[in-house]
């Protein structure tokens, strides 16, 4: 009855399991337990066999988690979510379901920067290639790079810092001419502003830390089963889907069919292997958090677009990437994905290079300088010299990140008191470069 009811409502009620508290309290509770008792000795047979599901072992299954996990799979849309322990814990789980030694992944050139470093170091050396497209924009690119051994593209709906957003639709378009699952992480616009799933995509990865919970408290992440895959009609092979473990036992594409079978696999497999398991304190963090994603989302939305539009005024500034000012080469996307939104992480360019950024983020004093985004408070970074420091000056200019680049992350306080902290902020990297 839920899946009827408009986004706001379910973000609060869907997975509520506090009718099942024998003391009647309203808040689903924390089961800070890390298994769960059977019955007999059948029941815990039936369980391990996956012939009946329920609890077993918290690494794969908690009450706690379960409520998060049935939210956020309402919110964007899918037949089942599985909540791990980060938002690298999610991309790697999924990629490890789909891809084994040998294989090969298509990816946008602008996604996260640890997401990046994951591909190009821990996948590497489990034998995983990951290769980009330079244009994100071109179709062709992703098509010249699909090959036999390719088994999933991956992109991101908002890219952090340079809020260079993508049309998913035709990567799906892609997607879908060449049997693939399309793999979107969905972080910075949040089903609030897109569900990927609608548009082409198969499965979607959230980093849950930042704004599904919202508070800065978290550390989670969440994988969403679009359950539209076609795994049986695929012409590359999925094992961990579709495959056998023994003559006795049913492929989780037998055991659950096509619509939770990408979600039981990556639970029982990747999940569970590698045990990424988000602790139930977090969990329930998160389903705190979700409770007013939408209205933090609204605020962080506005705000950003109003400090974007004032940084565009200011002589200080060279260029500021936000996709939803008229005149950025993404805008148009950004008014067909997002409602001429394009989120709360932008980032935007000083005239004066590493010194004018440098005495402007040194300055700051309500807007918080720290790595994280998404949090209700407002944040700031230098991506030339932290996130995207490890990479090559070569890479950080592919990628647009020059030494005077600041990316913000817009919090939902006052705008006037974030725009006076930018504004005395602005002035000491005038000072400093004068």
């Amino acid at each position: 009855m839920l899946g009827t009811k408009g986004f706001e409502t379910r973000q609060i009620h869907v997975g509520d399991i506090s009718a099942e508290d024998p003391f009647g309290a309203r808040i689903p509770p924390i089961y800070a337990s890390n298994a769960f008792r059977f019955d007999s000795l059948e029941h815990a047979r039936r369980r391990f066999a996956n012939e009946e599901e329920g609890q077993l072992y918290s690494r794969h299954l908690n009450p706690t988690t379960q409520v998060a996990e049935r939210r956020i799979a309402s919110l964007e849309g899918g037949s089942e979510a599985i909540v791990v322990a980060s938002g690298q814990a999610a991309v790697s789980s999924v990629l490890l379901t789909l891809a084994e030694a040998g294989d090969h992944i298509v990816s946008a050139p602008s996604i996260y920067s640890g997401t990046q470093i994951q591909f190009n170091r821990a996948l590497r050396r489990t034998g995983i290639e990951v290769e980009y497209v330079s244009d994100p924009h071109d179709p062709q690119q992703y098509r010249a790079l699909i090959r036999p051994q390719t088994k999933a593209l991956f992109v991101e709906t908002i890219p952090n810092p340079k809020n260079d957003v993508v049309d998913i639709a035709a990567v799906g378009e892609i997607a879908r001419e060449h049997g693939l699952p399309l793999v979107v992480d969905n972080t910075i616009a949040t089903p609030v502003f897109v569900r990927p799933l609608e548009h082409g995509a198969h499965i979607v990865v959230h980093s849950a830390s930042k704004y599904l919970a919202g508070h800065g408290a978290v550390i989670a992440g969440a994988i969403v089963d679009g359950g539209t895959f076609d795994w049986a009609g695929a012409s590359r092979r999925y094992p961990l889907v579709t495959d056998r473990p023994g003559p006795d036992s049913p492929s989780h594409l037998e055991r659950v069919g096509a619509r939770r079978a990408f979600a039981a696999a990556a639970r029982f497999t990747s999940v569970n292997d590698f045990g990424p398991a988000v602790s139930s304190f977090n969990a329930f963090l998160l389903q705190q958090g979700m409770e007013t994603l939408s209205l933090r989302m609204e605020r962080h939305a506005a705000n950003a677009a109003a400090i974007a539009r004032w940084l565009t005024g200011r002589a200080e500034v060279e260029s500021v990437d936000y996709a939803a000012l008229p005149g950025n080469p993404n805008h148009g996307i950004a008014q067909r994905y997002f409602d001429g939104h394009s989120g709360a992480v932008f980032s935007f360019t000083l005239k004066g290079g590493r010194p004018a950024a440098e005495a402007f983020f040194d300055s700051l004093q309500l807007i918080s300088k720290m790595t994280n985004i998404g949090d209700v408070r407002s944040m700031a970074l230098h991506p030339a010299t932290t996130t995207h420091g490890g990479f090559t000056e070569e890479h950080r200019q592919r990628l647009g990140i020059g030494q005077g680049l600041i990316r913000l992350s817009i919090g939902i306080e006052t705008l006037d008191d974030l725009l006076a902290d930018l504004d005395q902020a602005l002035g000491k990297a005038t000072a400093a470069t004068s």
